[in-house]
C-alpha cells in the first residue's frame, strides 16, 4: 500500500496561506480523483480544493480553523492496495522522481506549456500515456473531463504537428517526469513572461517547479535588462525588445535557446557582490514575494488606476485631549482611546458624505460604475514585520467609542502577530491611517484600492494658535484625506475633512450629535 501526500497548492495572486473552513471528507472515506476535499478561505475568496489522487483518506493534516501554508501537507491518501513489488517499468516506484505527487498528470502539466501542443510518448513510461482529457492534479478554477482513457498517444503527423514538434523537441529528449508543473497558475505565469520551464531546475520535491522558481527566472531577466539599460544604448542592429545581455536559463530568447545553468548570473557583477549601477558593494537583496508582493501590487495598482487628490487641515485637538483626560480620571478602565474617538468622528462623517464610502468598479468592456455602500468597514493601516497590513472593523459605524477601542486593540494585535485571517484583511470600505505614531506631522497616504479615500492623522504637538484673538499654545495635529477624484470633487472631500476637524475641536458637542 502506498500513501500519496497532497500539499496545499499554490492558490495564486501572491497568496502564501489559507484557512481551513471545513473538511468535506473524513479519515477512512473513499475519494475519487478531482473530488473536492476541503473548503479553504484566502484573502481573495473561499474555494474548494480538489484532490489529484484517488483512494482512501489516510490522514488530514490540519483541523478546521487552522492556517495552512502553501506546500504544507494537506491530506494523505492511500491507494488501499497491498502490492509487494511493482513491475519493472510500471512507473509506480515510490523512489521515482515525482511519484509522491501522483501517478499521472496531463501532459501540459508535465511540460508547463499550452495543452494544444502534442508530445511524443516514451513507450517505456506508462505515466506519459495518459489521454489529454484524463484527470490530473486539477486546481481551483480549472475543469476536467468526466471520463478518462488509458490509450497511449502517439506523435501526431500532419498539418500543425510539425510546429508543435519543433517547439518541444528539447523537452521530448528530457526525462518524462521532469520538469513537473502541477499548478495551472504557475504554467500561466511562465507563459505570460516567456519562461521555458524545460530549462528550469525545480526546487520542489522530485524536481517540482514552484512559483518561486518561475519568479526567480523572471527577476533574473529583469536584472539583466536593467544592467543592459545602465550600460547604455543597445548596439546598432539590436531591436529595442531584445536584451543586450544573454537571457538567463529558463527564459526563451528570440531566435535562440536559453543559456544553460545560469552562467550569465555567475559572470554578472551582482553575483560578485557589487552593484553594477553604482559600483558599491551589495549589502543584501530581498525578493519581493508573498505578503509584501501582494501589498506592493495593491499600492502600485492604486497609483496607476486612481486619480487621487489630497486635502489637509491643521486641527486644534486640545479639547479632545482634555475630554479624554477627564474621562480617564473618572473611569480609567472604560476610557476610549484617542484613535477610537477619531474613528467615531470618521464614520459619522462618512454618513454625512457617503460619496467617500464608495469604490469604482470597471467592467470588462471598460465601462465604470460608482458603487456606494451602506455601512462602514473601517480599515486600519498597521505596520508589522510582514509589511503593511490593513485589517478592518466590520460594521464600524454600529460600534460605540468604547466598542471601537476594544475592537481596534484586538485587530491591531492580531495583524501584528501575523495571525489575521483573510476575512480580517479584506473587505474594508474606508481606511484610517495613524502615521503620527512614527513622529510625522503629515503625509500623502496611498488609497487602499479599491476604496475611494483614506484619512491620515499626524502627531499631536504643541503649536502657537490664535484663540479668541489671543496667541496661545495648543495641541495641534494635521488631518489629511486622499480621495479618488472620480467619485467626488473637492467640495465633498473638503466638507468631510472639515466635519472631522470640527468634531476634534469640539468633541463634547460632536458626541452628543453623532
Amino acid at each position: 500500500m502506498s500513501i500519496n501526500v497532497f500539499n496545499l497548492p499554490d492558490l495564486g495572486e501572491g497568496l502564501t496561506e489559507a484557512d481551513i473552513l471545513r473538511w468535506l471528507v473524513a479519515e477512512g472515506d473513499t475519494v475519487t480523483m478531482d473530488q473536492p476535499i476541503v473548503e479553504v478561505e484566502t484573502a481573495k475568496s473561499a474555494v474548494e480544493v480538489p484532490t489529484p489522487f484517488e483512494g482512501v483518506v489516510h490522514k488530514l493534516h490540519g483541523a478546521e480553523g487552522d492556517t495552512m501554508l502553501v506546500d504544507q501537507p494537506l491530506i494523505s491518501i492511500s491507494d488501499g492496495v497491498e502490492s509487494p513489488e511493482a513491475p519493472a517499468g510500471s512507473g509506480t516506484d515510490a523512489d521515482a522522481p515525482g511519484a509522491e505527487h501522483g501517478a499521472s498528470y496531463r501532459e501540459e502539466e508535465l511540460a508547463g506549456t499550452t495543452p494544444s501542443a502534442e508530445l511524443s510518448v516514451d513507450e517505456a513510461d506508462p505515466t506519459a500515456g495518459e489521454d489529454e482529457e484524463s484527470s490530473g492534479n486539477v486546481l481551483i478554477g480549472y475543469g476536467t473531463s468526466a471520463a478518462s482513457s488509458s490509450r497511449r498517444r502517439r506523435r501526431k503527423r500532419g498539418a500543425g504537428a510539425d510546429a508543435a514538434v519543433q517547439a518541444h523537441e528539447a523537452l521530448a529528449e528530457a526525462p518524462r517526469l521532469a520538469p513537473t508543473v502541477i499548478s495551472p497558475l504557475v504554467r500561466k505565469l511562465a507563459r505570460e513572461h516567456g519562461v521555458d520551464v524545460a530549462a528550469l531546475q525545480g526546487s520542489g520535491p522530485g524536481g517540482l517547479i514552484m512559483r518561486k522558481d518561475v519568479l526567480a527566472a523572471i527577476e533574473q531577466v529583469d536584472d539583466q535588462r536593467m544592467r543592459a539599460d545602465a550600460a547604455g544604448p543597445a548596439p546598432t542592429g539590436l531591436s529595442a525588445a531584445e536584451p543586450a545581455a544573454p537571457a538567463p536559463a529558463g527564459l526563451a530568447a528570440t531566435g535562440g535557446a536559453a543559456p544553460q545553468g545560469g552562467a550569465a548570473a555567475a559572470s554578472s557583477p551582482a553575483a560578485a557582490g557589487t552593484d553594477s549601477r553604482t559600483g558599491l558593494p551589495i549589502a543584501s537583496q530581498e525578493p519581493v514575494k508573498g505578503v509584501r508582493k501582494t501589498i506592493a501590487d495593491a499600492l502600485t495598482r492604486s497609483r496607476t488606476e486612481i486619480p487621487e487628490a489630497t486635502v489637509w487641515v491643521d486641527v486644534d485637538a486640545t479639547e479632545l485631549l482634555k475630554l479624554r483626560s477627564e474621562l480617564k480620571a473618572k473611569d480609567p478602565e472604560n476610557t476610549p482611546s484617542l484613535l477610537a474617538l477619531i474613528a467615531r468622528f470618521t464614520v459619522a462623517g462618512l454618513r454625512k458624505f457617503p460619496q467617500l464610502n464608495a469604490r469604482v468598479d470597471t467592467a470588462e468592456d471598460g465601462s465604470r460604475t460608482i458603487t456606494r455602500l451602506q455601512g462602514v468597514n473601517l480599515g486600519l493601516a498597521v505596520e508589522s514585520e510582514r509589511g503593511l497590513m490593513v485589517p478592518n472593523l466590520r460594521n464600524a459605524d454600529q460600534l460605540s467609542a468604547m466598542e471601537l477601542t476594544g475592537a481596534m486593540r484586538e485587530i491591531i494585535e492580531v495583524a501584528r502577530s501575523g495571525k489575521a485571517s483573510p476575512a480580517q484583511l479584506s473587505g474594508s470600505t474606508f481606511t484610517l491611517n495613524n502615521y503620527g505614531v512614527f513622529g510625522t506631522d503629515g503625509a500623502t497616504p496611498i488609497i487602499n484600492h479599491p476604496e475611494a479615500a483614506i484619512l491620515g492623522i499626524g502627531r499631536i504637538i504643541d503649536k502657537p494658535w490664535v484663540v479668541d484673538g489671543e496667541l496661545a499654545v495648543r495641541k495641534v495635529t494635521t488631518v489629511t484625506i486622499a480621495f479618488d477624484h472620480r467619485v467626488c470633487d473637492g467640495g465633498a472631500a473638503g466638507g468631510f475633512i472639515r466635519f472631522v476637524a470640527d468634531c476634534i475641536e469640539n468633541p463634547v458637542r460632536a458626541l452628543t450629535q453623532i
